[in-house]
């Protein structure tokens, strides 16, 4: 008998999505991610270990989660991730990864024999020089031969474009002329703010303004959408790839939000942007039963965006110590 979800909030709504991020260390440097100050990586010690990242995904699972995605920082920077991937592929989940993919192709062979068929890939360029401004690294070539080698094997790719005015907004073209020829889906983020990027409104290219520009070039139909969906999902007309938007901005989503986050110190995010964290693996090293503190944590979920409204103040963790 299925099993009832049981993480649900006071606005009705399930969830069965959980993103476990397992570092906030990162071999790049993108600037609406990292803080232009030093960013201290957290000690390993206080940072959920693979067994405590097993256990808390088991008890997800009990609850109602179906789908988990490992993030980070990078995640694949952990030298233990292979054994933490392997450890989550026995859950009766789907399970998903987002990363850089600079270390994919020391990966791939854990990524198929796991049973992961998606994954994410951070990518805000196909520029090379243009993709060491903005990551301050130069592995450009390698991300690229990598998401190749990931198609090749018949992941579902989906490539992740942060779009800044006056960065980067023109890539627009080249990442819809990419999927003309191979199967990836693009998706185009409005610009968030965390802690330390120097985020304005005035640098978010807009969802609209993003569609304007596209359809001076292309003709596209929408595709549909399935409930929980972030993505506003297109395609160009005889391409075989896909484009999509993240409005988070501008047209968000929350009605039918279905994710939960755990930091990778063990902290519960009920929201992207939520204030408040719940200390879950602080409680498990102490033996406490953690489930009444994640049905709490659900409880005091917000109905908008972590109940911020002002983003010109936006008081919370820098992403990669959220995790994606």
């Amino acid at each position: 008998m299925m099993q009832k979800n049981q993480l649900n909030d006071t606005f009705g709504r399930s969830h069965d999505y959980l993103r476990i991020s397992l570092t906030d260390a990162c071999n790049l440097r993108c600037m609406y991610c990292m803080p232009n100050e030093k960013v201290l990586v957290t000690p390993s010690a206080k940072l959920m270990q693979v067994d405590e990242i097993e256990n808390i995904a088991n008890i997800f699972v009990e609850l109602g989660i179906k789908k988990i995605r490992l993030t980070g920082g990078e995640p694949l920077l952990r030298k233990d991730a292979k054994q933490i991937i392997e450890k989550l592929s026995y859950l009766p989940t789907e399970l998903t990864i987002s990363t850089n993919a600079i270390l994919v192709d020391q990966y791939i062979e854990t990524f198929i024999s796991s049973g992961i068929h998606s994954v994410n890939v951070s990518l805000d360029t196909l520029n090379a020089d243009e993709f060491y401004s903005i990551t301050k690294r130069g592995d450009f070539e390698k991300i690229m031969n990598n998401i190749h080698l990931l198609l090749s094997h018949n992941f579902n790719v989906k490539v992740n474009i942060v779009l800044m005015k006056g960065i980067n907004e023109h890539a627009i073209f080249d990442f819809i002329n990419w999927t003309k020829n191979f199967p990836l889906d693009v998706r185009f983020i409005e610009f968030m703010p965390f802690s330390g990027n120097a985020w304005l409104p005035e640098k978010v290219f807009s969802y609209a303004e993003m569609l304007n520009l596209i359809a001076t070039k292309y003709s596209f139909v929408k595709l549909n959408d399935a409930k929980n969906d972030t993505a506003k999902k297109y395609k160009a007309v005889n391409h075989r790839g896909t484009f999509a938007f993240i409005t988070t901005i501008t047209k968000p989503f929350c009605e039918n939000c279905n994710r939960l986050r755990i930091t990778a110190d063990g902290k519960m995010k009920n929201c992207l942007f939520s204030q408040d964290e719940t200390d879950l693996l602080s409680a498990m090293r102490k033996g406490h039963d953690i489930k009444p503190l994640i049905l709490s944590c659900l409880q005091n979920k917000k109905q908008e965006r972590g109940g911020r409204f002002d983003f010109e103040n936006i008081a919370n963790r820098s992403m990669i110590k959220i995790g994606g």
